[in-house]
């Protein structure tokens, strides 16, 4: 049975509608992505779910004691106290109960009349009916569950813990129904993970706005696309979903070809005069009209963001070179010892948690800050446009076109001069959108005005910082295309393990032994990492024999015991090598991640484990027989 049912629901802020007839349904423990493009009705349509927002037509069915909670794209300015405090804010009416309750024993305390006694004892009845009573305890459940520290202020918290903060509180009432919009700005990879994997076990149904394709497979068991005031319903997952899409797309094209040609044939038959009058057909005149009405009633697909890079003259071959530097701030070191060279052409990304000095390294790396130690060189003819530097110049006061223009009429783009207002238009600013103040500007409109005033700057080395936030899938793909195709240097700053994996050819990684290079994306930093630390443990493992080696050898020839053991070696490494096999074919297969982590966990650790045994077991193996071998000849 069906938590929340949405019937014909409509929505207007204007023509054509936001929402037009939208029905669907949430389902028990489902996990539901929202996708579409920016300005689509997404955040909106989770306002409507909510009961925050009443649409302008159409019914919203809440089975009763459904509870929802919602999490909110923007982290409120306005938000002050403790953790603690905060998550209590998410109580709603059982908080303003659990006030009213203290408040009632504070007038008992102060007038210990009948009126006292009676109020206290109706708020303590009121809380007896709701198991008001264990709120305290809730409120700590979550709190330990999220590794959240109570009594910290709020204000003093990175973007990340804010975000956690903000979940905790949606969490606290443990709604039937859970709603989160863009869950993942903000938070650095591991978090991101973390979040991914306590969804996966919570137990409640989803519904999310994301741009995070990593995070969007991994969650979705439904996908509901936003289209020019339509939802088209796709079961399965994003693979699916884009095969569906494309063929939609596609059906779509083939029917409005068909319905204009159509059309024109019926305009030219209309217009051919008196003869044609003589011997009109009125029914194919009405049918005509409703022709006209539909066509002009008809919604096309928002454009594409049309994305150009204005390179210039190549720098030289040695962007940037670095010689044994750390960085130091205060008492705290961010990195130390760290040399490389980024050749022109190199697409750097950089990884690591929030506030362990990424934006720190990318300062020391184009010389706005000295290093504590060591020496930084820049290369030559480099054009540097920094994405980071934007977001401060952007005035929220000024229009959209007064913010990109500074007063020019044309800016260049790959060498041609083009009208701003065009300019603009390529990146989906309507002529009455250019106009408008970027303090209305959503969070994609924003990151597109971002993006637009870097491509009009003339580069050959590109440096961004988080430049995916709020942009949506498909301008995403484009941005991707852009960047993989630019031939000058890129150093990138993103927690959008997909977009890493599409952009960039190295990475330098904050990991616990320092600030590393890899070869390759994300991914391959991961595979990589887990290849070392296979290593390191075999080395390990190898001294350890090794050591065995020289003590057994000392010995003439096999004991009792070393006979036994040499006999039933075999059967154990063959043993061993089934199990790994097995685990190896579990690991391989992309459904098994979808079960519980804690049980991938568990299978990868008692993969190493086994490799240990049989490394051990080979090696045993290799020094008897060996031994054995000697004595014998």
């Amino acid at each position: 049975m069906s938590l929340i049912s949405l019937k014909s629901i409509e929505l207007n802020y204007g023509s054509p509608s936001l929402l037009y007839d939208i029905t669907l349904s949430i389902d028990a423990k489902e996990r539901i992505c929202l996708l579409g493009r920016n300005g689509a009705g997404k955040s909106s349509l989770l306002k409507i779910i909510q009961g925050d927002l009443l649409p302008d037509s159409g019914e919203v069915i809440v089975k009763n004691g459904i509870q929802i909670s919602r999490l909110e794209q923007e982290v409120p300015n306005n938000l002050n106290g403790t953790i603690y405090s905060i998550v209590f804010q998410g109580l709603d009416k059982l908080g303003m109960l659990i006030n009213e309750h203290k408040k009632a024993i504070q007038n008992l305390e102060k007038n210990q009349s009948g009126d006292t006694y009676k109020k206290l004892e109706k708020v303590q009845q009121k809380l007896d009916s709701v198991g008001g009573w264990n709120i305290e305890q809730k409120v700590l459940k979550i709190l330990s569950r999220l590794n959240l520290n109570f009594n910290s202020e709020f204000s003093s918290l990175s973007g990340g813990i804010k975000r956690r903060v903000l979940l905790a509180r949606s969490l606290v009432l443990e709604p039937d129904v859970l709603l989160l919009d863009e869950p993942t700005n903000h938070l650095d990879i591991d978090s991101i993970e973390w979040l991914e994997e306590f969804l996966k076990t919570y137990n409640a149904s989803l519904v999310f706005i994301t741009h995070d394709r990593t995070f969007l497979k991994s969650l979705a068991t439904k996908i509901i696309e936003i289209d020019r005031g339509s939802v088209f319903i796709y079961e399965g997952d994003y693979k699916n979903y884009l095969l569906s899409r494309d063929k939609r797309w596609n059906d779509e094209k083939t029917e409005s070809e068909l319905f204009n040609k159509k059309l024109a044939k019926e305009e030219i038959w209309i217009r051919q005069g008196i003869k044609a009058r003589r011997t009109r057909n009125e029914g194919r005149v009405r049918e005509l009209k409703k022709l006209r009405q539909k066509y002009k009633a008809r919604r096309t697909h928002q454009g594409t963001v049309n994305i150009a890079l204005s390179e210039v003259k190549k720098s030289g071959k040695i962007v940037i070179e670095s010689n044994n530097v750390s960085v130091t701030i205060g008492e705290k070191c961010l990195f130390k010892d760290f040399s490389c060279v980024i050749e022109r052409g190199d697409k750097i990304g950089i990884i690591g948690s929030n506030g362990v000095g990424k934006t720190s390294l990318i300062k020391v790396l184009l010389g706005q800050i000295n290093p504590s130690k060591g020496h930084i060189t820049i290369g030559t003819r480099l054009q540097i446009a920094y994405f980071d530097q934007l977001r401060n110049t952007l005035n929220e006061n000024s229009t959209v076109l007064d913010n990109l223009s500074d007063g020019r009429e044309f800016v260049e783009v790959q060498n041609s001069k083009k009208h701003v207002i065009g300019y603009l238009q390529d990146f989906l600013f309507s002529p009455e959108r250019i106009r408008t103040p970027v303090s209305a500007l959503s969070g994609g409109e924003k990151s597109r005005l971002l993006l637009a005033k870097l491509f009009a700057q003339k580069a050959n080395v590109l440096v961004m910082d988080e430049p995916t936030n709020d942009l949506d899938v498909e301008t995403l793909e484009l941005l991707e295309e852009r960047l993989q195709s630019f031939k000058g240097t890129l150093i990138l700053v993103s927690h959008d393990r997909y977009f890493l994996n599409q952009v960039i050819t190295r990475c330098f990684v904050f990991e616990e032994s320092g600030l590393n290079h890899y070869i390759g994306g994300y991914d391959d930093w991961i595979i990589q990492r887990l290849d070392e630390n296979k290593i390191t443990k075999r080395i390990n493992q190898s001294t350890k024999n090794t050591f065995n080696v020289k003590k057994i050898q000392v010995r003439t020839k096999l004991s009792y015991n070393e006979k036994r053991i040499l006999e039933s070696l075999p059967d154990k490494i063959s043993k061993i090598e089934k199990e790994v096999s097995d685990l190896n074919n579990k690991l391989s297969d992309p459904i098994f991640y979808k079960k519980n982590l804690e049980k991938v966990k568990l299978t990868k650790k008692k993969l190493i484990q086994l490799n240990i045994e049989l490394d051990k077991a080979y090696g045993e193996w290799e020094i008897l027989e060996s031994k054995m071998n000697k004595n014998n000849s």
